[in-house]
């Protein structure tokens, strides 16, 4: 007997992130993102206004409409706190309904643990999901444990292994991730998912969100 595949497409956050694409190209993820009843549409937050404009309020009576998720201080994190909160705040003004936040990482790297909690729970007192932006594959160890106890403790929904401007997310960042979370957050699994057996892998492995940018391509596979 084959066993029944899950459906991916509950999982999804439908990303465009490429700074060389315009308003057209934002158009047709979220029109993507509604024909294939995706999690997400995740977006630059200069997009946010355009993007919920396309993107019909949830509860609207328009059917499924996925969420719209900002990413804020991306990819690198590396502004001013009051910068970072500023372009939440506008996102959140604009009508994000979730955040992909990276965290201070040069702060984390000078042990100045204060100033990467501050930064998050300034963020997470708006009041919308926060995802942090792990980027797992360059910690150590030490680092990658203390910034996942910071993001927990500053209020964050969700572990995200990466900007996915990276090496692609692996299975065991996953099930590592699991492990440190002990069910406090949950996973977002980013970073080169493009293979349908890769995705279903990550999933299984306890990621409970995928961030791509192959998410139709995903699905095809999977109906095929």
């Amino acid at each position: 007997m084959i066993p029944e595949l899950p459906d991916l497409a509950p999982l999804i956050d439908h990303a465009l992130l490429d700074p060389h694409q315009g308003q057209a190209a934002i158009e047709r993820c979220c029109d993507e993102a509604r024909h294939f009843g995706f999690a997400g549409v995740c977006v630059a937050s200069r997009w946010v206004s355009r993007a919920r404009e396309r993107l019909p309020l949830q509860g609207s009576g328009k059917g499924h409409q996925p969420r719209l998720v900002s990413v804020v201080g991306f990819p690198f994190g590396a502004v001013p706190a009051a910068v970072k909160l500023a372009e939440a705040v506008q996102a959140a003004d604009a009508g994000a309904d979730e955040l992909d936040v990276v965290p201070d990482f040069g702060a984390l790297a000078d042990g100045d643990s204060g100033a990467v909690l501050s930064d998050l729970e300034a963020i997470c007192e708006l009041g919308l999901p926060v995802k942090v932006i792990l980027e797992v594959s360059r910690l150590n160890l030490e680092a990658l444990e203390l910034l996942v106890e910071i993001s927990i403790d500053a209020g964050a929904r969700f572990l995200k292994t990466g900007s996915g401007f990276g090496a692609p997310v692996t299975v065991e960042q996953v099930n590592h991730l699991q492990g440190l979370a002990r069910g406090r957050a949950a996973v977002k699994a980013a970073g080169g998912i493009a293979e349908l057996d890769q995705a279903l892998a990550l999933v299984a492995a306890g990621a409970s969100r995928l961030g791509t940018s192959r998410g139709v391509a995903l699905m095809q596979a999977l109906r095929s």
